[in-house]
């Protein structure tokens, strides 16, 4: 027997083999396939890192909210201390007196933000959005959540007034008083934001 005739007669076979099921269920629908996952919000917790344990309370309701959004990776929403960062010291600027009747054009470092010891908030939040919706109004979303669940607080935070413009450059940032909320995009990080910070 041919291998053509095999395969004939199991394609025949096939057709007038059927189940009950497979009788009432004409031949050129398709059956539904089953997928089997954990729900989301389950998904985003396990990949969630953790919150710190003295972090506030205001800060744990934004996380759990923040976890939510489906324009954030979970994985990269980080809450921390904010951390005494001072940038390397670059070269002194040269020494130059001021010039003409105007006195223009003199040097002078003036006084630097870095000596006063410190940072201007006490705890920092980092989300950053999925790669490639931060031009589709993905940070707009997150930022429109945050203050939604930031003015929801008793007592209320005093937040700045809300931007109507789109963030053109993949970064958007929310004073919260004792806190900042920074919404950014991956380019975003990796361009103004150092390793030993986000880590």
């Amino acid at each position: 027997m041919s291998s053509f005739s095999l395969c004939l007669r199991r394609t025949l076979l096939r057709q007038f083999s059927s189940t009950p099921l497979r009788a009432q269920v004409p031949w050129f629908i398709e059956e539904p396939e089953q997928i089997f996952s954990t729900p989301a919000p389950l998904q985003r917790l396990n990949r969630a890192r953790p919150i710190p344990e003295d972090a506030p309370i205001v800060l744990r309701d934004l996380h759990s909210q923040l976890l939510q959004s489906p324009h954030l990776e979970p994985s990269e929403l980080l809450i921390t201390r904010a951390a005494d960062i001072r940038p390397p010291l670059g070269a002194a600027l040269p020494l130059r007196r001021p010039q003409g009747r105007r006195k223009r054009g003199g040097t002078d470092a003036g006084e630097s933000m870095y000596d006063i010891p410190g940072s201007l908030w006490n705890w920092m939040v980092f989300a950053q959005v999925k790669e490639g919706t931060e031009s589709k109004g993905a940070i707009e979303s997150v930022v429109r959540v945050v203050r939604r669940t930031l003015l929801q607080v008793h007592p209320p935070l005093p937040l700045p007034p809300n931007s109507k413009r789109r963030m053109q450059n993949g970064w958007a940032m929310i004073d919260g008083g004792d806190f900042a909320v920074h919404v950014i995009s991956k380019v975003a990080r990796e361009k103004y934001f150092t390793k030993g910070l986000l880590e």
